[in-house]
Order: C-alpha cells, then sequence, then structure tokens
C-alpha cells in the first residue's frame, strides 16, 4: 500500500492532525538517540519519503530539506549517551520519542509510531512494526530523526576527530572498534553496551 493511502486510513473527523515518530540511533556504541514527531498537511505528497536507511544521504538531505518546509509541525527529541547508559536503550527511545511530541508546537490528534508505545503521553497512538515503510508520516519523521542525529556525530567527529564518528555515526565498525582499542573511550561513548568479545562498555 502506498504510505500516503495508508496514512489516509486514520483520517476523520476526530483526527485531523497525525504525527508520525521515529527515532535514529537505537544500535551505535556511541552517541545520542534521536526521535523525531512530524505532522504532515493531509493531502501533501513529497515524491520518495520512506524509511532514511534504505535512502542516500544526498536524498535524505533533500527530503529533510522538504519535510521541514512543508510540515505543519516537526518536534525533537534527544536522549543522551549518559540516559541511555541509566535507564537502557528502550526505555531513553521511548523517553526521546515522548520528548518530540512535548516539543510539537501543534498537539496532533493521532500518533502513529515505529513499534513502540508512549505511556506518557495522553493522545491516541497506533504502533506498527516497519511502521517508517508503511506510513508517509513516520518515514518522514524517520529522515528527520536521521539527518538530525547524523549532524550531531558529525559535531562531535570534530571534538573527538579520532574515532571517525562523521563516517560511522557511533555504529560498530573495524575502524570505529580499533579507534576504541588505540584511544580508549571518549565521553559520548555508551559505556552500558557490548561487543562481541565481552568487552564491555
Amino acid at each position: 500500500m502506498d504510505p500516503y493511502q495508508f496514512d489516509s486510513l486514520f483520517y476523520d473527523d476526530d483526527h485531523r492532525l497525525i504525527a508520525g515518530i521515529d527515532e535514529a540511533g537505537r544500535g551505535p556504541l556511541a552517541g545520542p538517540v534521536v526521535a523525531s514527531a512530524v505532522i504532515l498537511p493531509r493531502h501533501l505528497r513529497i515524491i520518495g519519503i520512506r524509511d532514511s536507511k534504505t535512502i542516500s544521504q544526498k536524498e535524505r538531505e533533500y527530503l529533510y530539506n522538504k519535510i521541514i518546509k512543508e510540515a505543519i509541525s516537526i518536534g525533537i527529541g534527544i536522549s543522551t549517551e549518559d540516559e541511555i547508559d541509566q535507564i537502557n536503550i528502550l526505555q531513553a527511545t521511548i523517553l526521546s520519542m515522548e520528548r518530540a511530541v512535548t516539543n510539537l508546537k501543534v498537539k496532533p490528534d493521532l500518533l502513529i509510531i515505529d513499534a513502540l508505545r508512549l505511556k506518557n503521553i495522553d493522545i491516541k497512538q497506533e504502533s506498527f512494526i516497519k511502521a517508517d515503510i508503511k506510513s508517509a508520516s513516520v518515514g518522514a519523521a524517520s529522515i528527520i530523526a536521521k539527518v538530525t542525529r547524523d549532524r550531531i556525530m558529525n559535531n562531535h567527529h570534530e571534538k573527538y576527530p579520532n574515532y571517525g564518528f562523521n563516517k560511522h555515526k557511533g555504529y560498530l565498525t573495524k575502524k570505529h572498534l580499533e579507534a576504541i582499542k588505540k584511544y580508549g573511550l571518549c565521553p559520548i561513548h555508551r559505556k552500558s553496551f557490548k561487543i562481541k568479545n565481552n568487552m564491555l562498555f
């Protein structure tokens, strides 16, 4: 089903403003998890919106700018690496999503969320596995979250250039692991994460 057609299933007289919610950064060894909530105009069609992981960086940047320009409202929520270590990545992801909804300037009538539920948000919610593929609103949130987090990691690269955060964005790669072994952990590494050889972060 077309992702805009999917979203259209949820519009009615009580649900005129739908916010799609998604995150970026659950899996990396370093950096924050970033969530976004995006309310698109009901009849807007932006060609190319889909799961950010399937889009090239150049296309993501184009779609990011288009979404920023056309969306009714966008909220960003961030959970830091310290929060991830304190409450675990799942709870930090939920917290970042709740913050994203709270940071919307327009209150939505319905939330469409990728796989999770937000118990501290008193708005009707629909949760779907792979919602970033099914829903245009969630796909838009995926793009906003991904580009926002990538820019954060690029900024971290300026401060910690030995780790290559501008390339791998904190995910586990051979070069990232080699840098950790050589230089140790830096302040944005998630100390609670483990890698295959049971080295504790």
